[in-house]
Protein backbone atom coordinates (compact mmCIF):
# COMPACT_ATOMS: atom_id res chain seq x y z
CA UNK A 1 0.00 0.00 0.00
CA UNK A 2 1.42 3.37 -0.97
CA UNK A 3 1.81 6.24 1.28
CA UNK A 4 -1.04 7.89 -1.15
CA UNK A 5 -3.66 5.07 -0.56
CA UNK A 6 -3.05 5.19 3.49
CA UNK A 7 -6.49 6.20 4.94
CA UNK A 8 -5.62 6.43 8.29
CA UNK A 9 -6.20 9.86 9.70
CA UNK A 10 -3.65 11.14 11.91
CA UNK A 11 -3.81 13.81 14.30
CA UNK A 12 -3.36 16.81 12.05
CA UNK A 13 -5.68 15.27 9.80
CA UNK A 14 -8.26 14.74 12.16
CA UNK A 15 -8.13 18.39 13.00
CA UNK A 16 -8.17 19.79 9.19
CA UNK A 17 -10.98 17.46 9.03
CA UNK A 18 -12.89 18.55 11.65
CA UNK A 19 -12.07 22.18 11.03
CA UNK A 20 -13.50 21.82 7.29
CA UNK A 21 -16.59 19.97 8.49
CA UNK A 22 -17.41 23.18 10.76
CA UNK A 23 -16.73 25.39 7.64
CA UNK A 24 -18.81 23.97 5.40
CA UNK A 25 -21.89 23.61 7.16
CA UNK A 26 -21.26 27.00 8.00
CA UNK A 27 -21.68 27.84 4.81
CA UNK A 28 -24.65 26.13 4.09
CA UNK A 29 -26.23 27.62 6.87
CA UNK A 30 -25.50 31.22 5.22
CA UNK A 31 -26.59 29.69 2.06
CA UNK A 32 -30.17 28.75 2.99
CA UNK A 33 -30.34 32.31 4.78
CA UNK A 34 -29.33 34.04 1.86
CA UNK A 35 -32.04 32.13 -0.47
CA UNK A 36 -35.02 34.57 -1.10
CA UNK A 37 -37.78 33.73 1.46
CA UNK A 38 -40.12 33.24 -1.15
CA UNK A 39 -44.20 33.76 0.24
CA UNK A 40 -46.16 31.11 -0.46
CA UNK A 41 -49.20 33.06 0.75
CA UNK A 42 -51.79 33.93 -1.09
CA UNK A 43 -52.16 37.00 -3.18
CA UNK A 44 -53.92 40.19 -1.55
CA UNK A 45 -55.62 42.17 -4.38
CA UNK A 46 -55.96 45.77 -4.20
CA UNK A 47 -59.05 47.64 -6.47
CA UNK A 48 -57.07 50.72 -7.03
CA UNK A 49 -59.04 53.24 -9.19
CA UNK A 50 -57.73 56.70 -11.15
CA UNK A 51 -59.64 60.08 -11.26
CA UNK A 52 -58.32 59.55 -14.62
CA UNK A 53 -59.88 58.66 -18.48
CA UNK A 54 -58.66 55.46 -19.87
CA UNK A 55 -56.18 57.12 -22.59
CA UNK A 56 -55.21 59.89 -20.20
CA UNK A 57 -50.89 59.87 -19.27
CA UNK A 58 -52.05 60.29 -15.85
CA UNK A 59 -54.41 57.17 -15.62
CA UNK A 60 -51.19 55.73 -17.22
CA UNK A 61 -49.07 57.29 -14.41
CA UNK A 62 -51.89 55.36 -12.09
CA UNK A 63 -51.02 51.81 -14.03
CA UNK A 64 -46.63 52.54 -13.96
CA UNK A 65 -47.38 52.85 -10.14
CA UNK A 66 -49.02 49.73 -9.86
CA UNK A 67 -46.58 47.79 -11.74
CA UNK A 68 -43.58 48.50 -9.11
CA UNK A 69 -45.64 47.48 -6.28
CA UNK A 70 -47.14 44.23 -7.96
CA UNK A 71 -43.76 43.80 -9.50
CA UNK A 72 -42.12 44.30 -5.95
CA UNK A 73 -44.04 42.43 -3.99
CA UNK A 74 -43.24 39.16 -5.80
CA UNK A 75 -47.28 38.16 -6.17
CA UNK A 76 -47.75 39.25 -3.11
CA UNK A 77 -49.58 41.75 -3.39
CA UNK A 78 -51.53 43.16 -6.19
CA UNK A 79 -52.69 46.38 -7.20
CA UNK A 80 -55.78 46.05 -10.11
CA UNK A 81 -55.67 49.73 -11.96
CA UNK A 82 -59.58 50.80 -12.70
CA UNK A 83 -60.31 53.82 -14.63
CA UNK A 84 -62.41 56.85 -13.02
CA UNK A 85 -65.87 56.41 -12.71
CA UNK A 86 -65.47 52.35 -12.80
CA UNK A 87 -66.44 52.48 -9.27
CA UNK A 88 -67.06 55.95 -8.19
CA UNK A 89 -66.61 59.42 -10.23
CA UNK A 90 -63.34 61.22 -9.64
CA UNK A 91 -64.03 63.91 -7.35
CA UNK A 92 -65.57 60.79 -4.93
CA UNK A 93 -62.72 59.17 -4.96
CA UNK A 94 -61.41 59.75 -1.56
CA UNK A 95 -65.11 58.64 0.03
CA UNK A 96 -64.73 55.59 -1.93
CA UNK A 97 -61.91 54.89 -0.65
CA UNK A 98 -62.10 55.95 2.70
CA UNK A 99 -65.75 53.49 2.85
CA UNK A 100 -63.96 50.15 1.70
CA UNK A 101 -65.95 50.60 -1.33
CA UNK A 102 -62.46 50.88 -3.32
CA UNK A 103 -59.36 49.69 -1.60
CA UNK A 104 -56.72 52.38 -2.89
CA UNK A 105 -56.70 55.29 -5.90
CA UNK A 106 -54.69 57.80 -7.09
CA UNK A 107 -55.34 61.37 -7.77
CA UNK A 108 -54.49 64.76 -6.74
CA UNK A 109 -55.35 66.57 -3.39
CA UNK A 110 -56.71 69.43 -5.53
CA UNK A 111 -60.11 67.29 -6.29
CA UNK A 112 -61.07 67.34 -2.31
CA UNK A 113 -61.06 71.05 -2.34
CA UNK A 114 -64.85 71.10 -2.06
CA UNK A 115 -64.48 68.85 1.01
CA UNK A 116 -62.04 71.48 2.53
CA UNK A 117 -60.31 74.43 0.87
CA UNK A 118 -56.94 73.44 2.96
CA UNK A 119 -56.63 70.38 0.93
CA UNK A 120 -55.68 71.85 -2.34
CA UNK A 121 -52.47 73.39 -0.60
CA UNK A 122 -50.95 70.16 -0.91
CA UNK A 123 -51.21 69.65 -4.76
CA UNK A 124 -52.91 73.14 -6.27
CA UNK A 125 -51.28 75.17 -4.11
CA UNK A 126 -49.78 78.97 -3.65
CA UNK A 127 -46.80 79.66 -6.20
CA UNK A 128 -44.24 80.65 -3.30
CA UNK A 129 -41.24 80.24 -6.34
CA UNK A 130 -40.88 76.89 -5.56
CA UNK A 131 -41.41 73.96 -8.17
CA UNK A 132 -43.56 70.69 -7.65
CA UNK A 133 -40.09 69.18 -6.61
CA UNK A 134 -39.79 71.50 -3.88
CA UNK A 135 -43.43 70.87 -3.00
CA UNK A 136 -43.05 67.06 -2.57
CA UNK A 137 -39.54 68.17 -0.33
CA UNK A 138 -42.08 70.41 2.17
CA UNK A 139 -44.12 67.41 2.23
CA UNK A 140 -41.42 64.63 3.30
CA UNK A 141 -38.99 66.43 5.05
CA UNK A 142 -40.50 70.02 5.92
CA UNK A 143 -43.44 68.83 7.91
CA UNK A 144 -46.13 68.76 5.55
CA UNK A 145 -47.30 64.85 5.16
CA UNK A 146 -48.02 65.42 9.07
CA UNK A 147 -50.56 68.16 8.66
CA UNK A 148 -52.23 66.66 5.67
CA UNK A 149 -52.63 63.36 7.87
CA UNK A 150 -54.29 65.95 10.68
CA UNK A 151 -55.73 67.23 7.48
CA UNK A 152 -57.35 63.53 6.61
CA UNK A 153 -58.14 62.17 10.46
CA UNK A 154 -59.13 65.19 12.15
CA UNK A 155 -60.78 67.65 9.64
CA UNK A 156 -61.89 65.80 6.63
CA UNK A 157 -61.96 62.58 9.35
CA UNK A 158 -61.88 59.88 6.42
CA UNK A 159 -60.14 56.39 7.10
CA UNK A 160 -57.31 56.92 4.14
CA UNK A 161 -53.52 56.58 3.69
CA UNK A 162 -51.82 59.09 1.61
CA UNK A 163 -48.67 59.00 -0.06
CA UNK A 164 -47.69 62.17 -2.08
CA UNK A 165 -45.56 61.52 -5.58
CA UNK A 166 -44.68 62.98 -8.78
CA UNK A 167 -44.04 66.58 -9.27
CA UNK A 168 -45.46 68.19 -12.20
CA UNK A 169 -44.72 71.39 -14.35
CA UNK A 170 -46.36 74.48 -14.50
CA UNK A 171 -50.03 73.81 -15.80
CA UNK A 172 -50.83 76.27 -18.65
CA UNK A 173 -53.48 79.08 -18.44
CA UNK A 174 -55.14 77.13 -20.70
CA UNK A 175 -57.73 76.53 -24.18
CA UNK A 176 -59.81 79.76 -25.15
CA UNK A 177 -62.56 80.08 -27.91
CA UNK A 178 -60.49 83.62 -28.76
CA UNK A 179 -57.45 85.16 -28.50
CA UNK A 180 -56.76 86.45 -24.81
CA UNK A 181 -54.71 89.77 -24.54
CA UNK A 182 -55.74 91.39 -21.19
CA UNK A 183 -57.49 90.46 -17.64
CA UNK A 184 -60.34 92.29 -18.13
CA UNK A 185 -61.55 89.31 -21.02
CA UNK A 186 -61.33 86.93 -17.91
CA UNK A 187 -64.46 89.16 -16.44
CA UNK A 188 -67.61 86.49 -17.06
CA UNK A 189 -65.94 84.22 -18.58
CA UNK A 190 -67.49 80.75 -17.97
CA UNK A 191 -63.82 78.60 -17.49
CA UNK A 192 -63.20 75.37 -15.87
CA UNK A 193 -60.19 74.72 -12.71
CA UNK A 194 -60.46 72.99 -9.58
CA UNK A 195 -58.75 73.35 -6.35
CA UNK A 196 -57.65 77.13 -5.00
CA UNK A 197 -57.37 77.90 -8.76
CA UNK A 198 -61.02 78.57 -8.97
CA UNK A 199 -61.27 81.20 -5.72
CA UNK A 200 -58.20 82.75 -7.94
CA UNK A 201 -60.28 83.06 -11.11
CA UNK A 202 -63.34 84.03 -9.16
CA UNK A 203 -60.89 86.86 -7.60
CA UNK A 204 -60.46 88.02 -11.07
CA UNK A 205 -63.87 88.04 -12.34
CA UNK A 206 -64.63 84.67 -14.09
CA UNK A 207 -67.25 82.01 -14.08
CA UNK A 208 -65.34 78.94 -12.59
CA UNK A 209 -67.16 75.80 -13.26
CA UNK A 210 -64.93 73.08 -11.33
CA UNK A 211 -65.47 69.91 -13.23
CA UNK A 212 -63.42 66.52 -13.84
CA UNK A 213 -60.43 66.60 -16.35
CA UNK A 214 -63.01 63.62 -18.56
CA UNK A 215 -65.91 66.12 -18.68
CA UNK A 216 -64.32 69.18 -19.67
CA UNK A 217 -63.47 68.75 -23.76
CA UNK A 218 -67.59 67.59 -24.19
CA UNK A 219 -68.49 70.67 -21.97
CA UNK A 220 -66.59 73.06 -23.72
CA UNK A 221 -67.91 71.64 -27.26
CA UNK A 222 -71.56 71.81 -25.87
CA UNK A 223 -70.58 75.66 -25.08
CA UNK A 224 -71.40 74.97 -21.76
CA UNK A 225 -67.75 76.57 -21.04
CA UNK A 226 -65.84 79.18 -23.06
CA UNK A 227 -62.48 77.98 -21.57
CA UNK A 228 -60.44 75.60 -19.74
CA UNK A 229 -57.32 74.31 -18.47
CA UNK A 230 -56.22 71.04 -17.25
CA UNK A 231 -52.71 70.15 -16.84
CA UNK A 232 -50.31 69.46 -19.56
CA UNK A 233 -50.01 68.99 -23.75
CA UNK A 234 -50.43 65.02 -23.29
CA UNK A 235 -53.65 64.60 -21.43
CA UNK A 236 -54.59 67.94 -23.54
CA UNK A 237 -54.35 66.44 -27.02
CA UNK A 238 -55.99 63.01 -25.89
CA UNK A 239 -59.12 64.60 -24.06
CA UNK A 240 -59.56 66.41 -27.43
CA UNK A 241 -58.70 69.51 -26.54
CA UNK A 242 -57.40 70.49 -30.11
CA UNK A 243 -60.54 69.54 -31.88
CA UNK A 244 -62.61 72.55 -29.96
CA UNK A 245 -60.15 75.13 -29.39
CA UNK A 246 -56.95 76.10 -31.26
CA UNK A 247 -55.39 78.95 -28.33
CA UNK A 248 -53.38 77.19 -26.09
CA UNK A 249 -51.76 79.76 -23.59
CA UNK A 250 -48.64 78.03 -21.74
CA UNK A 251 -47.49 79.32 -18.18
CA UNK A 252 -49.48 80.67 -15.62
CA UNK A 253 -49.39 81.16 -11.80
CA UNK A 254 -53.09 79.53 -10.83
CA UNK A 255 -51.24 76.39 -10.80
CA UNK A 256 -47.25 76.37 -10.93
CA UNK A 257 -47.22 73.42 -9.08
CA UNK A 258 -48.93 69.92 -8.29
CA UNK A 259 -48.04 66.77 -7.64
CA UNK A 260 -49.94 63.15 -7.15
CA UNK A 261 -51.34 61.47 -4.36
CA UNK A 262 -51.86 57.40 -3.94
CA UNK A 263 -53.88 56.76 -1.11
CA UNK A 264 -55.48 53.50 0.26
CA UNK A 265 -58.21 52.72 2.68
CA UNK A 266 -56.83 52.37 6.35
CA UNK A 267 -57.84 48.99 7.39
CA UNK A 268 -56.54 47.60 4.11
CA UNK A 269 -53.58 49.33 4.37
CA UNK A 270 -52.78 48.25 8.60
CA UNK A 271 -53.69 44.62 7.31
CA UNK A 272 -50.88 44.49 5.42
CA UNK A 273 -47.41 43.32 6.50
CA UNK A 274 -44.75 46.05 7.01
CA UNK A 275 -43.06 44.94 4.18
CA UNK A 276 -45.27 45.73 1.75
CA UNK A 277 -46.64 48.82 3.40
CA UNK A 278 -42.88 49.94 2.58
CA UNK A 279 -43.62 49.07 -1.06
CA UNK A 280 -46.41 51.09 -1.52
CA UNK A 281 -44.41 53.93 0.29
CA UNK A 282 -40.93 53.79 -1.92
CA UNK A 283 -42.84 52.87 -5.19
CA UNK A 284 -44.36 56.54 -4.86
CA UNK A 285 -40.94 57.61 -4.29
CA UNK A 286 -39.65 55.55 -7.42
CA UNK A 287 -42.53 56.53 -8.89
CA UNK A 288 -41.90 60.11 -8.81
CA UNK A 289 -38.76 59.48 -10.60
CA UNK A 290 -40.20 57.73 -13.26
CA UNK A 291 -43.07 59.73 -13.82
CA UNK A 292 -41.05 63.32 -14.40
CA UNK A 293 -38.69 61.48 -16.95
CA UNK A 294 -41.87 60.24 -18.59
CA UNK A 295 -43.28 63.36 -18.52
CA UNK A 296 -39.82 65.01 -19.97
CA UNK A 297 -40.31 63.00 -23.18
CA UNK A 298 -44.03 62.97 -23.76
CA UNK A 299 -45.02 66.41 -22.81
CA UNK A 300 -42.34 68.12 -25.22
CA UNK A 301 -43.19 65.84 -27.84
CA UNK A 302 -47.40 66.46 -27.87
CA UNK A 303 -46.78 70.24 -27.49
CA UNK A 304 -44.71 69.94 -30.74
CA UNK A 305 -47.58 67.43 -32.01
CA UNK A 306 -50.28 69.97 -31.84
CA UNK A 307 -48.44 73.30 -33.12
CA UNK A 308 -47.03 71.04 -36.01
CA UNK A 309 -49.88 69.32 -37.11
CA UNK A 310 -53.00 70.36 -35.88
CA UNK A 311 -53.13 73.66 -35.97
CA UNK A 312 -53.20 75.01 -32.55
CA UNK A 313 -51.69 78.79 -32.04
CA UNK A 314 -49.25 78.21 -28.89
CA UNK A 315 -48.85 81.64 -27.21
CA UNK A 316 -47.50 82.48 -23.81
CA UNK A 317 -50.15 84.15 -21.41
CA UNK A 318 -49.02 87.84 -21.23
CA UNK A 319 -47.47 89.50 -18.57
CA UNK A 320 -50.28 91.52 -17.25
CA UNK A 321 -52.27 88.38 -16.66
CA UNK A 322 -49.38 86.45 -14.97
CA UNK A 323 -49.10 89.23 -12.38
CA UNK A 324 -52.69 89.55 -12.34
CA UNK A 325 -52.54 86.16 -11.22
CA UNK A 326 -49.88 86.47 -8.65
CA UNK A 327 -51.99 89.76 -6.99
CA UNK A 328 -54.95 87.53 -6.48
CA UNK A 329 -53.53 85.00 -4.68
CA UNK A 330 -52.41 87.63 -2.28
CA UNK A 331 -56.37 88.28 -2.26
CA UNK A 332 -57.10 84.01 -2.09
CA UNK A 333 -54.19 83.50 1.14
CA UNK A 334 -55.06 86.54 2.67
CA UNK A 335 -58.91 85.83 3.19
CA UNK A 336 -58.99 82.17 3.38
CA UNK A 337 -55.89 82.43 6.08
CA UNK A 338 -59.02 83.30 8.68
CA UNK A 339 -59.36 79.65 9.35
CA UNK A 340 -56.54 78.63 11.54
CA UNK A 341 -55.54 75.01 10.07
CA UNK A 342 -55.38 76.71 6.58
CA UNK A 343 -53.26 79.76 7.76
CA UNK A 344 -51.25 77.12 9.91
CA UNK A 345 -50.32 74.97 6.12
CA UNK A 346 -49.10 78.47 4.33
CA UNK A 347 -47.11 79.62 7.34
CA UNK A 348 -45.48 76.52 7.11
CA UNK A 349 -45.10 76.31 3.16
CA UNK A 350 -43.96 79.80 3.05
CA UNK A 351 -40.69 79.11 5.85
CA UNK A 352 -39.55 76.06 3.47
CA UNK A 353 -40.27 77.90 -0.04
CA UNK A 354 -38.25 80.83 1.36
CA UNK A 355 -35.47 79.05 2.47
CA UNK A 356 -35.28 76.34 -0.29
CA UNK A 357 -35.89 78.81 -2.99
CA UNK A 358 -33.39 80.92 -1.91
CA UNK A 359 -30.87 78.03 -1.66
CA UNK A 360 -31.86 77.05 -5.54
CA UNK A 361 -31.83 80.69 -6.66
CA UNK A 362 -28.39 80.96 -4.89
CA UNK A 363 -26.94 77.95 -5.65
CA UNK A 364 -27.82 76.82 -9.03
CA UNK A 365 -26.34 78.09 -12.03
CA UNK A 366 -28.70 79.47 -15.15
CA UNK A 367 -29.89 77.04 -17.02
CA UNK A 368 -31.45 79.62 -19.35
CA UNK A 369 -28.47 81.21 -20.23
CA UNK A 370 -26.92 77.97 -21.24
CA UNK A 371 -29.75 77.39 -23.60
CA UNK A 372 -29.49 80.50 -25.38
CA UNK A 373 -26.15 79.73 -25.46
CA UNK A 374 -26.02 76.62 -27.14
CA UNK A 375 -29.30 77.09 -28.87
CA UNK A 376 -30.82 80.28 -29.76
CA UNK A 377 -27.23 81.92 -31.23
CA UNK A 378 -27.90 83.93 -34.07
Amino acid sequence: MSAHDDTRATPGRRRFMKTAGIAAAAAAGTAVLATPNVSRAQTTVFRFQSTWPQRDIFHEFAQDYAKKVNDMSAGRLRLDVLAAGAVVGAFQLIDGVSAGALDGGHGVAGYWYGKNKAASLFGTTAPFGWTANELLGWIHYGGGQALYDRLLKDILRVNVVSHFYGPMPSQPFGWFRREITSVDQLRGLKYRTIGLAADLYQALGAAVTNIPGGETVPAMDRGLIDAAEFNNPSSDRVLGFPDVSKNYYVQSYHQALECFEVMFNTAKYNALPNELKAILKYAAEASSADMSWKAMDRYSKDLNEMRERQGVNVRKTPDSILQAQLNAWNTVIDGLSSDAFFKEVVESQRAWARRVVAFRHEYEVSTQVAYDHFFRRT
